[in-house]
């Protein structure tokens, strides 16, 4: 079984990150979720863990097996990274290499070849910034792939490209490229 580690960052989108762990674990994916704190203050880690059926990971000081450095196994064990929502923020934690927390902590230790994949969601000032376009640049030059977000009315009431992909579009990303990965 592959398996998914879902990194869920701090937008409003993060509620979807409930169907989107149903719909990976559904399809056959063992999902592991990392939650930022922001993130918890639109979903709580419990529903994750419900519907993933794995313990969800939000302190990367935490250490729930003390023969094991937690981050650095659950990176090993990671067929595909996959941070949806992903914030301006993590965005730009990612792109310059900082280990502030457990989503990207983890991303510094994933194995080199491991698929990285980010579905970003936020306000389209903010993803259109020159910064956050320059981020996500950067993210691509170094192996990132990006899951564009819709163009639509988003919950700050502005209407703009910023909201996170459709769930099946992610759904359906992360398949092939599991796929491709295993060819």
């Amino acid at each position: 079984m592959k398996r998914i580690t879902l990194a869920v960052t701090g937008s409003i989108s993060a509620y979807k990150a409930a169907d989107l762990t149903s719909q990976l674990t559904k399809a056959g994916f063992e999902v592991t979720v990392l939650m930022t704190e922001a993130a918890t203050q639109f979903i709580t880690p419990l529903t994750l863990q419900v519907l993933s059926k794995q313990l969800v990971h939000t302190d990367v000081m935490a250490e729930p097996f003390p023969d094991k450095v937690n981050h650095i196994e659950l990176a090993k064990q990671t067929d595909l990274f996959l941070v949806a929502p992903a914030t301006a923020n993590t965005i730009a934690k990612l792109a310059h290499g900082f280990a502030d927390n457990i989503v990207t902590t983890l991303a510094l230790a994933l194995p080199k070849g491991t698929p990285k994949v980010l579905a970003p969601a936020m306000n389209t000032a903010m993803y259109e910034n020159s910064l956050t376009q320059a981020n996500l640049e950067t993210l691509k030059k170094v192996g990132y792939q990006l899951i564009d977000p819709r163009e639509t009315l988003l919950a700050c009431g502005d209407y703009g490209k910023g909201a996170l992909a459709d769930l099946p579009f992610i759904l359906e990303t992360v398949k092939e490229i599991i796929h491709e990965k295993t060819i």
